[in-house]
């Protein structure tokens, strides 16, 4: 298969890239480059005669447009996206101008597209969204393909409408789409403003660890490349039309996942230890969801895909990538906004 992936230099997108590429498919990755972006995540497979990179944005129609038609790809897998809570909450018009306009663009890019090559049935338009679309959970119950969206950031808010936008391309113009919402994704090359890097980095660097509120957020891990595993069997052989949740089955308490963190470097960096001793409260970000946790049983039993990696395997495999990796996450802690507090709406 010949596979246009959007955001392919990011996190989750380049282990799309680099699980494609290594089980045979061709890849075209589309990326505008933006702060989180970074080719260095495609080093492995970046000399591959698979692999191609179009450097542009989805917002484009001009460039898309010729991207489609010197490339002639048989799928799109869309994970472009603006995905910071915190940065939404400080500028999310940046959050609707790419997750909504640009989606609106690729769809009727890719539909223009389809219906010139004769609307072919094994085309697919795979777009990738996330859990935070249905809003938060109680101590109770998970979210299902039929969960209510109810979306409390900008961020969430700009994913529900993309979603929305891709199934109404389905249903009034019949493009073939299928979509996926995961859970919060965790691994190497992990953008170092995220919860598991931000703890890792500022761990080694003696700094303060940042808890937000009372750290009694839940949430479900899961290891980007059981995703990119998962997002690829529903490319392939998710029924048309239909959504499918991916989850890791590992629900965990963010003070708890830190204090995991804490002691896994207490293992590997005695001298310094106890990094428990760094972790300091914060003032909670505005409309901070409580829980989330999916219900993962659709793809498992459809599609036969489930999680291969715990929690406690995955956050081994991630600290040791971090120790092992400081010249990746050092040139990217120089980029804009990194390290400081974002998103408490002031």
């Amino acid at each position: 298969m010949k596979i246009l992936v959007t955001g392919g230099a990011g996190f989750i997108g380049s282990a799309v890239v680099r699980a494609a590429i290594r089980t045979g498919h061709e890849v075209i990755n589309l990326d505008a480059l933006t702060y989180a972006a970074c080719l260095d995540n495609l080093a492995e497979v970046a000399d591959s005669p698979l692999y191609h990179f179009e450097h542009a944005d989805i917002r484009e129609a001009g460039a898309l447009e010729r991207i489609f038609a010197v490339h002639t790809p048989g799928a799109v897998m869309h994970l472009a996206a603006e995905s910071h809570v915190d940065r939404s909450i400080d500028g999310p018009s940046a959050f609707i101008d790419t997750n909504v306009t640009g989606t609106a663009t690729l769809l009727q890019v890719a539909r223009s597209y389809w219906e010139r090559q004769g609307r072919p049935a094994e085309f697919r338009f795979h777009h990738v969204s996330t859990d935070e679309v249905f809003g938060s959970l109680g101590p109770e119950g998970r979210f299902t393909e039929e969960t209510a969206y109810a979306p409390r950031s900008p961020y969430a808010a700009s994913k529900a409408a993309s979603d929305h936008l891709v199934r109404a391309w389905h249903e009034t113009y019949g493009l073939p789409v299928v979509l996926s919402n995961c859970s919060n994704n965790y691994g190497p090359f992990h953008f170092p403003e995220k919860l598991i890097p931000v703890v890792i980095l500022n761990a080694l660097a003696g700094q303060a660890i940042p808890v937000y509120g009372d750290g009694g957020n839940v949430r479900d891990w899961l290891y980007v490349e059981d995703h990119a595993r998962a997002l690829l069997s529903v490319l392939a052989r998710g029924t048309i039309g239909r959504s499918y949740n991916i989850g890791g089955n590992a629900e965990a308490r963010n003070i708890d996942l830190v204090r995991r963190i804490c002691a896994l470097l207490d293992a590997r960096l005695p001298a310094s230890a106890p990094h428990e001793r760094l972790i300091t409260f914060v003032t909670d970000r505005p409309g901070h969801d409580r829980r989330y946790a999916i219900d993962a049983s659709r793809i498992r039993d459809e599609l036969g895909w489930q999680p291969q990696v715990s929690l406690e395997e995955g956050l081994e495999r991630t600290v040791d990538w971090y120790l092992h990796n400081r010249s990746w996450w050092q040139a990217l802690q120089r980029r804009t906004g990194v390290g400081d507090r974002l998103g408490l709406g002031r």
